[in-house]
């Protein structure tokens, strides 16, 4: 046993006591899989970071990231808290790769204070489409909602992977996806899998009108019956805003609102790169602030 610093971070968010709380396990070499686990469970956050040695010399560091259900290959807000914290290790702006995993996570860091800053990291993977979820009156009987609150504009249900498989549905209202009551039975027997252990509902009604989209995201088989930002689910909705809105070639920036039916509003800043039609290139970000520093023995 020995004394190992750890850091909690609120991240997507510039706010203290907003945004999704994080928590990063600084020289965690040599813990096991289970201690790791068990740590993830005592912090209680939706995830927490275990920053081990880089592999390699184009590494800053190797992460692993938990869930308090299980260990996952690659999440967004994690990345970009961890970022953030060692980009204030390095004491300023910096460029540099976070192994995961998913494969190396480039990130770019700006430090705005000690206690804060912004990251932005490249998607390791593209996302892509799965399939389709064509019987919208058992989407509805899963969320407690009527079949005529599922959908708008081009948007319809579908299942994207961008390394987390996630089935996205598009939500008419933000009103209807406040009024979600998730059915777990339903959920597995309705969307299939892969990606039954998560959901993603989405509508074009923000809460800040220069926002984008207003998001949920629920994932109880990870231990996490609601996410307050999930940047792995970000990052596969990039398939489905090239899949339902084509957006022309050129730069894209959205920025998507998560936790705000929790009240942790958080803040996703998502990039598209199209060229020829086609994503080429994405990235996500979000600013990050240290809440609590301290020591855990394990």
């Amino acid at each position: 046993m020995k004394e190992r610093s750890f850091v909690t971070l609120d991240v997507f968010t510039t706010q203290r006591f907003a945004g999704n709380p994080l928590a990063v396990v600084l020289d965690s070499d040599g813990l096991s899989d289970d201690a790791m686990q068990r740590i993830t469970r005592e912090f209680n956050f939706s995830e927490t970071v275990f920053v081990q040695p880089a592999r390699h010399e184009k590494e800053r560091a190797y992460i692993r990231i938990f869930t308090r259900g299980r260990e996952l290959q690659f999440a967004g807000h994690p990345t970009v808290g961890t970022a953030v914290l060692l980009g204030l290790r390095d004491r300023g702006a910096a460029e540099f790769i976070l192994g995961e995993k998913v494969g190396p996570v480039p990130c770019v860091v700006h430090v705005d204070s000690d206690v804060a800053g912004a990251a932005t990291f490249d998607l390791p993977r593209l996302p892509k489409q799965i399939t389709a979820f064509d019987d919208r009156k058992a989407i509805a009987d899963m969320l407690g909602l009527d079949a005529s609150d599922i959908g708008f504009g081009p948007y319809a249900p579908a299942l994207f992977d961008a390394g987390v498989p996630f089935p996205m549905i598009p939500i008419a209202s933000r009103d209807a996806i406040d009024r979600i009551r998730l059915s777990t039975e339903r959920r597995a027997q309705t969307t299939g899998s892969p990606g039954n252990d998560q959901l993603y509902v989405y509508c074009a009604e923000p809460v800040d009108a220069q926002h984008h989209f207003y998001t949920r995201m629920f994932a109880p088989a990870f231990g996490i019956p609601e996410d307050p930002a999930t940047g792995s689910a970000v990052a596969a909705f990039a398939g489905a805003i090239m899949e339902f809105e084509r957006p022309v070639d050129g730069v894209h920036r959205f920025v998507i609102e998560q936790g705000y039916a929790m009240g942790r509003p958080s803040d996703i800043e998502l990039t598209l790169h199209v060229e020829s039609g086609a994503l080429m290139r994405a990235t996500i970000g979000g600013d990050a602030i240290i809440v609590t520093r301290g020591v855990i023995l394990a």
